[in-house]
């Protein structure tokens, strides 16, 4: 026989909780699922009820069935493409949550709307569109690849009704760029550390960034043999690209500074790298650094907008921008056609000549 109970959640809406109860040769057999509207809930009821009265229904319903966390960690092993770490990071976040528990065939829009509102609490609608993208990459493969009952349309539907209830939105574009007094204040908090042998040469990464256009990624990938100084170019490899993420090997022209500031750096016996630094030591230093100085809410990234910005700024048109950012699509770099040619503001920046003039020591 089915019920239904209402209660309350965190954020004010209203949940229904769905039951069926089967008793069989003495047992207790009972099934629940929650939902945002009643009606929705009494479907399910006369759903699960059909299903338990046909032969061998209870059977296949106590059958431990496969849940969308062992579609979750089929898809972290199993996929041949790199998973980038962010997206890596919320599927194991979501392996933590309810939902993950629940048989894939039993995951309905419903379902995923109710856990859209869950997480909701606490972050902004662009994150929560981002677990559900994410999130969307399992369901588009599950049952093709795999044979899993993962309903595509359901997250389809759930990304509509997500939207229209606020409950996500696309990220908004950052448009913080960093003034010269505030990487002023970070090349010679960098410079003094580096200098005192307590800091890897953060003034020369992030002048690097700023110059080049490159991502934090990037930078610390490049090879010397993927530098053609003679050219004016790198090979930025693996470039960040929403379809491809191994094997988008890309030519980029580097700014005359990215060039010099390249070209000043040390090689290391039995390195190959230019910058061999790791992500999360680059990424560490950054943000204390921001802290300490008071530096608000400026990311690494931000350094890459600036140079693209400058490009512009200094008259430079789509195609031109491109040939340094490596924007295959100009239509990527049209955020910035607003940008007036103004000149250069890095002209004479007192930091560039201190740090191209002699390969420093390691």
């Amino acid at each position: 026989m089915g019920s239904i109970t209402e209660r309350r959640r965190g954020n004010g809406s209203i949940a229904y909780r769905a039951a069926v109860v089967i008793r069989r040769d003495g047992k207790r057999h009972t099934f629940t699922q929650t939902f945002d509207r009643e009606q929705a809930a009494k479907r399910w009821i006369s759903k699960k009820e059909r299903e338990l009265a046909a032969p061998g229904g209870l059977e296949r319903a106590t059958t431990p069935a496969e849940t969308l966390g062992n579609a979750i960690d089929r898809y972290l092993s199993e996929s041949r493409t790199a998973v980038g770490k962010t997206k890596a990071q919320v599927l194991e976040t979501i392996k933590g949550c309810d939902l993950a528990s629940l048989p894939c065939a039993e995951i309905t829009s419903d379902t995923l709307v109710q856990f859209a509102h869950e997480i909701s609490e606490g972050r902004k609608p662009q994150t929560v569109g981002n677990y559900l993208s994410h999130l969307s990459a399992i369901f588009a493969i599950a049952r093709p690849a795999w044979g899993l009952p993962l309903d595509r349309q359901a997250m389809q539907d759930a990304m509509i009704v997500a939207r229209r209830m606020g409950l996500i939105s696309k990220s908004a574009k950052r448009e913080r760029r960093p003034s010269v007094e505030e990487m002023d204040k970070l090349m010679s908090h960098f410079a003094d550390r580096h200098l005192r042998g307590r800091s890897l040469p953060m003034h020369h990464v992030c002048a690097f960034a700023l110059f080049s256009t490159r991502r934090q990624e990037e930078i610390l990938r490049i090879s010397w043999d993927d530098l053609e100084a003679d050219h004016s170019r790198v090979l930025v490899r693996d470039m960040k690209h929403p379809g491809e993420k191994i094997g988008n090997d890309i030519w980029c022209e580097l700014t005359p500074e990215a060039l010099s500031i390249a070209l000043a750096q040390a090689r290391v016996t039995g390195e190959r790298r230019i910058f061999p630094f790791s992500t999360d030591a680059v990424s560490a230093s950054f943000t204390r650094a921001c802290k300490l100085l008071g530096i608000e809410d400026l990311h690494f990234h931000d350094l890459r907008h600036e140079g693209v910005s400058r490009l512009f700024e200094m008259g430079r048109t789509i195609p031109q921008a491109a040939s340094v950012s490596g924007h295959r699509s100009w239509q990527s770099l049209q955020r910035y056609s607003h940008l007036r040619t103004t000149g250069d503001k890095w002209l004479d920046w007192a930091w560039l000549p201190r740090i191209t003039a002699a390969s420093h020591t390691m």
